[in-house]
């Protein structure tokens, strides 16, 4: 694995995920998991709610999660580790670890993680021309992490590493703004 290290809460829990993953050689089965799980959160304003309030107490998210979990089809590996998230109090986390988990998957591949965040959904073409020019830029094979933020109101950013491109409108406007205040 190359030297990709994740900080913090999220960090040390997808660390350990990955490990473990990867002394089972389950590495692609975890992340086809965490995956389906991420996509449940997306869809779902319920479970939203229920992985980032704190008003749920332990008990109340094990047993969601487990409900969840077992109607999701996800166990092993997967499904333990997010009982003992639930159960530790750290559902909050929980996308922040998914997140690092695939970058740890993507450096044990060779493969760089870019975190887009575009105000629309991307269309297939243009994700596919996104690739490719992040492709060629990087050198490497490029995974996008596409996160939409209706916020940014057009354009998006792109970070990989710590590297960041901000080609919001939202950014574009506030930089107007400021300008705007100086001249004055």
């Amino acid at each position: 694995m190359s030297e990709t290290f994740v900080s913090g809460v999220a960090g040390r829990y997808a660390t350990a995920l990955f490990e473990l993953a990867r002394d089972a050689g389950a590495i692609d089965a975890v992340k086809s998991d965490l995956d389906r799980f991420a996509a449940l959160v997306a869809e779902s304003d319920d479970l939203k709610r229920l992985v980032r309030s704190a008003v749920f107490s332990s008990e109340e998210q094990e047993r969601a999660i487990v409900a969840v979990l077992d109607r999701a089809g996800i166990s092993g590996l997967a499904g333990n580790f997010f009982k003992t998230v639930a159960a530790n109090r750290r559902l909050f986390a929980v996308e922040s670890i998914i997140r690092g988990y695939d970058a740890l998957v993507a450096a044990d591949k060779g493969e760089v993680v870019a975190d887009i965040t575009v105000a629309q959904p991307l269309s297939d073409a243009h994700a596919a021309t996104l690739k490719e020019a992040l492709d060629q830029m990087t050198g490497k094979s490029v995974q996008l992490a596409v996160t939409v933020d209706p916020a940014l109101l057009g354009g998006l950013t792109v970070k990989i590493g710590s590297r960041l491109v901000d080609a919001s409108l939202k950014t574009k406007l506030n930089s107007i703004r400021t300008a705007m205040k100086e001249v004055r």
